[in-house]
Formats: C-alpha cells, sequence, structure tokens
C-alpha cells in the first residue's frame, strides 16, 4: 500500500468537517460490518467484541479530556459494493463519525476505501478485509488491518496440505476480490509445494443448486475440495452439493467456512474436514477471552479479537496524538500498535490512556498480539484446525 505521508488539502478539509460534526463531548465511531449478507452469522460478535473496547474506553473515564466513545453501526452487506459505499457515506455526513472500524469483507472495504474514507479524509481499521491487494490500495495512510493478509493465509492452506501428504486438489472460490485473491495465493504456494490442482473454479454466493459446479469440480477430480467461500452462502452450498452427490468427502477449508453455525448445518458429514483461520494465543487473548465470556459472547467467533484490538486502536491514536482529526491522528496508529513502549492488554486500556496522556509510549499487544508491519497490517498468525465429532478441534499454531 502507497502510504502518502501528507494528504491533500481537500481531503484535509473534508475530513475536518466530517468529524467536527460530532458532538463537543461525544466522539463517534462507526462500525460497519455485514449484519446482512454471507457472513452474518459470525458478525454480531464482531460488533460486539468492538463495542468491549468502546464500554471499556467509557468506563476508564473516556478519551482526551473526558470525551466519551460512541459507536454507531451501519450494515456492509459484505457483498454489495454500492450499499456499503452508501452506509459509509451516512455515517460520514450523517452521524458525524471520526473513524471507521471496518469493513468487514474486501470488496466492499476497497469500495468503501476508495470512494468514501479517502475522499473524506476518514481512517479505517478492518478486522477481517483480508485480500492481498488491498496492501497495494492508495488510501493517503489512512487504511489499516488487524487481519493478516491472505497472501499469507494462502501459504498456511498450502503447507498444512503438504503436511498430510495432499498432492491434488480441486478449488472452489466465492466470486469477488477475497475469493480470487485467496485463490491466487494458495494455488501459488501449493504448486510450488509440488501439488496439482485439477480445476481451479469460482461459484457465486445465494445459489440454490450447486450441482453444475460440483461436477464440474468432481469430473476433474482430486484428493480434496479446498472451498475458498463463505459458511453462511455458497461455500456451504458446495459442500452440501459435493456431500450429496458424492464427489467429495473432504474439504479443506478458508478462513471464511470458519463457523458454528457451518457446523450445525452440515453435521457429522463434516467430521475429518480441516482448514485454517487467524488466531492467536497468549497473555492478551487470555485476558480477551475472560472479558468476552464476561460480556456473554463467544470470544473464539472468527475475527472477535480482530474486531476489539481495530476499535481500541483507533481511540488509543487518538489520544496520542491528542485530536480526533483523522487526519491528525492516522500518523499515531503504527506507534501505538508497535513496540518501543509499555505492553498493554485487554482490560488495561485505562492504563494505556494515562501514560499517553502524560506523554509516554505504549506497545498495545491487545487480543492478537498486534505488530502493524509494511503499509499498516497485520503480520498475524494462523489456526490450523479438524473438525471432529461435530466441533472444530485445534491442531497447531502456524
Amino acid at each position: 500500500m502507497k502510504k502518502l505521508l501528507m494528504a491533500s488539502a481537500v481531503t484535509a478539509v473534508a475530513g475536518t468537517a466530517a468529524f467536527g460534526a460530532a458532538h463537543e463531548n461525544v466522539i463517534k465511531l462507526g462500525i460497519i460490518l455485514g449484519f446482512t449478507g454471507p457472513i452474518e452469522s459470525i458478525t454480531p460478535s464482531m460488533s460486539e467484541s468492538a463495542q468491549l473496547a468502546v464500554s471499556e474506553i467509557n468506563d476508564a473515564g473516556g478519551i482526551l479530556d473526558g470525551k466519551m466513545i460512541e459507536a454507531v453501526t451501519a450494515d456492509s452487506t459484505c457483498v454489495d459494493a454500492a450499499a456499503a459505499t452508501a452506509a459509509a457515506e451516512r455515517l460520514i455526513t450523517s452521524d458525524g463519525i471520526s473513524g471507521i472500524m471496518g469493513a468487514d469483507c474486501s470488496g466492499v472495504t476497497g469500495a468503501i476505501l476508495a470512494n468514501v474514507a479517502v475522499p473524506n479524509g476518514m481512517v479505517m481499521i478492518s478486522p477481517s478485509a483480508t485480500s492481498p491487494g488491498l496492501s497495494e490500495a492508495e488510501d493517503n495512510g489512512l487504511f489499516f488491518r488487524t487481519a493478516p493478509s491472505d497472501a499469507r493465509q494462502g501459504e498456511v492452506l498450502a503447507n498444512i496440505l503438504d503436511s498430510k501428504g495432499v498432492t491434488e486438489v480441486a478449488v472452489t472460490y466465492t466470486n469477488n476480490d477475497y475469493g480470487q485473491g485467496l485463490s491466487d495465493s494458495f494455488i501459488a504456494a501449493f504448486e510450488a509445494n509440488g501439488g496439482t490442482v485439477t480445476l481451479n473454479a469460482s461459484h457465486e454466493d445465494g445459489k440454490g443448486d450447486y450441482s453444475a459446479e460440483v461436477g464440474a469440480l468432481a469430473s476433474a477430480g482430486g484428493d480434496v475440495l479446498v472451498v475458498l467461500g463463505y459458511a453462511d452462502q455458497g461455500g456451504q452450498g458446495m459442500i452440501r452439493g459435493a456431500l450429496d452427490s458424492g464427489a467429495f468427502d473432504t474439504f479443506m477449508m478458508g478462513d471464511g467456512m470458519y463457523s458454528e453455525d457451518l457446523l450445525a448445518s452440515i453435521g457429522p458429514d463434516l467430521n475429518g474436514s480441516y482448514g485454517a483461520v487467524p488466531w492467536s494465543e497468549g497473555e492478551g487473548t487470555e485476558a480477551f477471552a475472560g472479558l468476552a465470556d464476561a460480556a456473554g459472547f463467544d470470544p473464539a467467533s472468527s475475527y472477535t479479537r480482530e474486531s476489539y484490538d481495530a476499535a481500541a486502536l483507533i481511540a488509543l491514536a487518538m489520544q496520542a496524538a491528542g485530536s480526533s482529526d483523522p487526519n491528525e491522528y492516522k500518523a499515531s496508529i503504527l506507534d501505538v500498535a508497535n513496540a518501543p513502549g509499555e505492553p498493554i492488554l485487554p482490560g488495561d486500556l485505562k492504563k494505556a490512556f494515562d501514560i499517553l496522556a502524560e506523554g509516554g509510549d505504549i506497545d498495545y499487544v491487545g487480543a492478537t498480539n498486534v505488530e502493524l508491519i509494511g503499509p499498516g497490517e497485520a503480520a498475524g498468525t494462523y489456526l490450523e484446525y479438524t473438525v471432529e465429532d461435530g466441533a472444530f478441534s485445534q491442531v497447531e499454531i502456524r
């Protein structure tokens, strides 16, 4: 991603107007996620996680001399770029937000970045947009993500197959930026390991019948069907179709397929399949799990940790910069996310604000062992899992 040192004058003015619309004693944070669409089963926990960070901040007395954070939610749909763009525009022009936690899926995230965030000088931190293409997006230094790029995920998936001795697979991917980028990354890594892809074919979300797509993949053959899609939409449909026809009985799944709803929908036929999802472990992860359990949501649901970290980083950067103007605090995000400084875990946000208020340095570890590299994206680690007895079973962190 090309991080420009300065935004244009037009962008700076637009951004100042947007953040200035907020109430004097309230700073509004936009949370834009796919409350409808192909990831709607995991979105509630992502939103609750971001709002958990907001609650912790407000309970600690707020930021910037007592200003409270107010979360304002909007629906990205995950797949409709026009709807997502309109929703983001409303957050800025009508609600007067000072930052965006989101978006989620890569295509809508890219659309919001290009059409709304950059023109209005608005910071975005996505917890889950993983397309490698976003690393190269022109963003005026406004875009960050707490999830790792799929350039890394493709390598992890290929290495899991290599460790299992699987050398021939068919691949199906959801027909959007996320699916295409992950497919390209995976195939490059798998073939570099000596593997063969019999067929790489896209599928559309929202269809009732995937028999034609499954038939083509079955004809091509392969020991495993690699499914790079969404658990609530076409990815699940492809697995159902493959099982019903007997085309495949073992599936390698990308991060978009990690969902308890998928397990409940498919049942025991999914036993023996496996995959990977961004994951973390350590003191920060354990601290977050305790907070999430107390708040009543699943800390292990996809991208919950990343959502907490994204919301926290925005507020910490504001405090470090002494301003809620995105064009002023954007330069502080890498500073608070990385060493040097006092390590900050979930539950430590009050300590972090006190340190920053006194001019000290922090190193935000957060729930995911945050380390922002290169263009402001997470280095990241992944959980390799298998499905056993109708549940996700952890194998190792990669």
